[in-house]
């Protein structure tokens, strides 16, 4: 009775130094460290009450900072100082630098206050990344 379901496995927890271009299936916590809005588009009291915003929002661990895009009903728990727990996200490229998203087969969890301080000179979406393709003879 008190196993567990074979579907179901802990999620391994990655480090933001850890997150490489291309990659997806990543869990981390971490906290947020601003927020910007970027996009709001629709209006709450118009034929269609679907709003569509995006943010994006500096987050980070003791091992570096990222661009995490934040849309929709993650903007809401996207608040300055809060920790947050990234399930299933992914690495988008965006002009060439990494920016890290949550897509529906993911989740955003509001987590307990974490003890680490965020490492801010290691920002990882500072980093350009230009697409080479090899050719294998």
């Amino acid at each position: 009775m008190a196993e567990a379901k074979p579907g179901l496995r802990k999620p391994v927890f990655t480090k933001v130094d850890q997150l490489r271009p291309g990659t997806s299936g990543h869990t981390l916590t971490v906290k947020v460290v601003s927020t910007k809005m970027v996009l709001q588009k629709g209006r709450p009291d118009g034929p269609q009450p679907r709003q569509m915003r995006i943010a994006e929002c500096l987050v980070g661990d003791e091992t570096g900072m990222i661009i995490f895009t934040a849309r929709n009903d993650q903007v809401d728990m996207m608040k300055e100082g809060s920790t947050v727990t990234l399930r299933n996200a992914k690495i988008d490229m965006y002009r060439g630098s990494m920016r890290l998203a949550v897509d529906k087969w993911g989740r955003v969890e509001v987590a307990e206050p974490a003890s680490f301080t965020v490492k801010e000179d290691n920002n990882l979406s500072l980093i350009e990344y230009e697409l080479v393709n090899v050719v294998v003879d």
